[in-house]
Formats: structure tokens, C-alpha cells, sequence
């Protein structure tokens, strides 16, 4: 009889217990529940489409599987398709680790390909056989383009963050691939959200699939506590220095709406002696890459990002997420504040809201279905504390959520159009 309270372990799912080292090394201490539901399915050779949040380990729920049932020296069997160059580093780098065997040669080669970077380590991937790749789109189907790709032995297609990839465009270049992919394969197709451009092609490209959903859209992680602070547009910056004041804001990521937002606010904290890095599409892949590093390695405190660091950017120990601006496009909420409270971890997300902001928030609020908890700093708020009356009063100078600001009592949607001047 099974001890219904007993600890699942990646063993009992049927990963041979070579993987299961590995896993250990990477410190995955039990399954998460999308990889308790799909690394059995996934080790039966069957079709999956996944949907969970982020941070709940898609990357493990496909790699693990593949990994298990790798031949080595069999030329290319395992693509992964994603839709930043970021994503397809942070898979590759996964799937490495999954492959390494101490004391041993690793079970298989594994290599990233994306654009913005040089061609020969990418092709010499491909000539020499390597048993894994991930990619984008479109630098992959380039170098199908130029002959380099060989598909006799593919044995299973995923798509990572698959909404993610049709919101960015790369609908034309994946029917390209799929149709140079022939015979019989495994295909799976994760992604934190299903719209109806995904589950058309999740249908299309799969065979009798099994399907698993963990968590609606829109849902955040558990360890995840949220706050929102109005704010005069002009005093953005100031609060952000402010709340960094606190020493547990230990590693902190920026959102900003626009690459120069994100290039103008790094060098405001940088000039106030922060250590604060910056991460979007203007700047070339070795800046983004050392930009990442550092802020892996704790070198920088702060990273300040565009929505391209919001899928796929798995750092351990991000202590706050900071919206600067408000999404306008409410998934990208979700995404963004699941870079914190990973891998059932804590975390705080913190959301700036400006008179100019309230549109997208009233979009937002309504899209998750909750509200977010209200914090008022006089000295930066939109309209100040000092006109608030009565119950919606600020009486406390308690910490909220150990950000060192005054509590507002819990205020309604009206209400909070009544102290933005809305």
C-alpha cells in the first residue's frame, strides 16, 4: 500500500537515476506539479501541451524526459523552438546541467542558436551532430535555409512559451519549419497562457495530446506578495530610491516600458552609486549576455529591463520585481512578476501607478480577477495622503511586505480613482 502522504521524488516518476543526479546537483529538490504530471507522460513518447505560470518549471517538465530517453551520437534528436535568444541560453544551459554525469563523459551536446551573434559555433553544432538544440525561430530556419539542419533522427519538437512566440510574430517561420520536419515524433508545446492562436496550432501539430493546465490565466505564484504605489509621474525615480533603501530590496528587477525608459533610468541609479545593469534589444548580444551575468552573480544589484527579460530569465534570489510602468498588455504582468518567488520561493512585486497609467491598470485589475494591495507614500503620491479622510486615512508606519512605506487601508477601485484625480 503507497503512503499517500509520502514526498513524490523525480525517481518515482521514472527518471532513470543518472538524470535524477543531475537533478540533484541543480538542487531541484522535489517535482514541481507540472513536471509530477508531464515527465511521465513525456517519458511514454506521447504528445503533451502544457500550461502553467511562469516559475513553475516548464523548462524541467520537457527537458527531463528527453533527456532520459537521449541516444548519444545519433545526430540531432531533441529541438527546442523559443522565442528569445535568453530563453534558448537558459534552456541550453538547463539541459547541459541535465546532462552532465560527474566522473563521467556528459550523455549527450547540447547548443543554442539565435541571431545578433556569429554563425561558426552554430553550424559546427549542427556538422558535428549535436544531440540537442534550441533556438529561435528565425536564426534556425536560416541555417535551414543554407542546408545545415539534418532531420532523419529528430525524435521530439517543443515549443517553449509558445503564446509568446505568435505574440512576437514567428507564426511564418514555424510553419516553415514544421514543414521540413517529417516522420514520426514526439511533440510538446508549453506555454503559461493559451489564446486561441495557440490552441489552434497546439491542436494542428499534435497527435491525440495529453493535455495539462496547472494554473488559469493570469494566476500568480504563492510566494508572491503584491503592492502598488501611486505616484506622481516625475517622482518614478525618487520612490524606486527610496524603497531601495531598504536593505532587503537585495536583488531587484526593473520593468520599464520603452529601451530608452530603461537606458535613461540605469544611469539615474548608477549616478546615486547603485550597482544597476540594463537589459533590451538595442543593446548587442555580448551586453545583454554580461548584463546577465552580472546580475547572476549578484555583481549588480539592480537590472533594469524591457519586457524581452520577462520570459525565460531564471535567476535565483530575485527579491522584488519593480512594474515601473504598468503593462499594457495584462499577460505581460504575470510573466513579469514570475521572475521573482521561483521554484516555491518568496518574493515581492511592486507596481508604479501614475495618473497616466490608469487605463492599463483598470485593464489589469480586471484581466487577474484581484486587486492588488494599496500603499500611499505622501510625499510621493499622485494626490497625498493629506487629502484622504477618515477610513482612508493612512495610520501606519508599519513595513508593508518589509519595503519599510506606510500602509493605506485596503482601498476600493472608486476609491483609488479618488486619489489619483481619476
Amino acid at each position: 500500500m503507497t503512503d499517500s502522504n509520502k514526498e513524490v521524488t523525480f525517481l518515482d516518476l521514472g527518471v532513470s537515476s543518472e538524470v535524477c543526479d543531475a537533478i540533484r546537483k541543480l538542487e531541484w529538490s522535489s517535482p514541481s506539479p507540472i513536471q509530477t504530471e508531464a515527465i511521465p507522460a513525456g517519458l511514454t513518447g506521447v504528445d503533451l501541451v502544457g500550461v502553467a505560470q511562469t516559475g513553475t518549471g516548464k523548462t524541467g517538465a520537457f527537458l527531463i524526459p528527453c533527456i532520459d530517453r537521449l541516444g548519444e551520437g545519433r545526430g540531432l534528436q531533441v529541438l527546442v523552438l523559443c522565442p528569445t535568444r535568453e530563453l534558448a541560453q537558459q534552456v541550453c544551459d538547463d539541459a547541459t546541467a541535465l546532462l552532465a554525469r560527474p566522473g563521467k563523459k556528459a550523455a549527450g551536446r547540447v547548443a543554442s542558436i539565435y541571431g545578433g551573434v556569429g554563425y561558426d559555433l552554430q553550424v559546427k553544432a549542427l556538422q558535428n551532430g549535436f544531440e540537442i538544440i534550441t533556438a529561435t525561430p528565425g536564426r534556425f530556419l536560416d541555417l535551414m535555409g543554407k542546408g545545415m539542419v539534418d532531420f532523419k533522427n529528430l525524435g521530439t519538437l517543443i515549443f517553449d512559451e509558445a503564446d509568446r512566440m505568435l505574440d512576437m510574430g514567428f507564426r511564418p517561420q514555424i510553419e516553415e519549419i514544421l514543414k521540413k520536419i517529417r516522420g514520426k515524433r514526439q511533440t510538446m508545446l508549453f506555454s503559461a497562457t493559451m489564446p486561441n492562436g495557440v490552441h489552434d496550432l497546439a491542436s494542428r501539430i499534435t497527435k491525440n495530446p495529453i493535455w495539462i493546465e496547472i494554473a488559469k490565466s493570469g494566476t500568480k505564484a504563492d510566494g508572491i506578495t503584491e503592492f502598488v504605489y501611486s505616484v506622481k509621474p516625475d517622482m518614478k525615480t525618487p520612490l524606486l530610491l527610496h524603497l531601495l533603501e531598504n536593505e532587503d530590496w537585495t536583488q531587484v528587477l526593473v520593468f520599464t516600458r520603452t529601451k530608452s525608459g530603461a537606458g535613461i533610468l540605469q544611469k539615474a541609479l548608477s549616478r546615486q552609486g547603485i550597482l544597476t545593469g540594463a537589459l533590451h534589444s538595442d543593446l548587442n548580444m555580448r551586453q545583454r549576455t554580461r548584463a546577465l551575468e552580472r546580475f547572476t552573480e549578484k555583481s549588480v544589484r539592480v537590472l533594469v529591463a524591457t519586457d524581452i527579460a520577462q520570459r525565460g530569465l531564471d535567476v535565483d534570489g530575485i527579491s522584488h520585481v519593480v512594474n515601473y510602468d504598468v503593462p499594457s498588455d495584462p499577460e505581460d504582468y504575470t510573466h513579469r512578476i514570475g521572475r521573482t518567488a521561483r521554484a516555491g520561493t518568496i518574493g515581492t512585486a511592486v507596481t508604479f501607478l501614475a495618473s497616466n497609467d490608469l487605463g492599463a491598470f483598470k485593464s489589469l485589475i480586471y484581466h487577474l480577477g484581484r486587486d492588488l494591495g494599496k500603499v500611499s507614500l505622501p510625499e510621493f503620491d499622485y494626490v497625498g495622503s493629506s487629502q484622504l479622510t477618515g477610513e482612508n486615512k493612512s495610520k501606519s508606519s508599519r513595513s508593508a511586505g518589509g519595503m519599510g512605506s506606510k500602509n493605506a487601508d485596503e482601498l476600493t477601485d472608486e476609491e483609488l480613482r479618488a486619489l489619483l484625480g481619476g
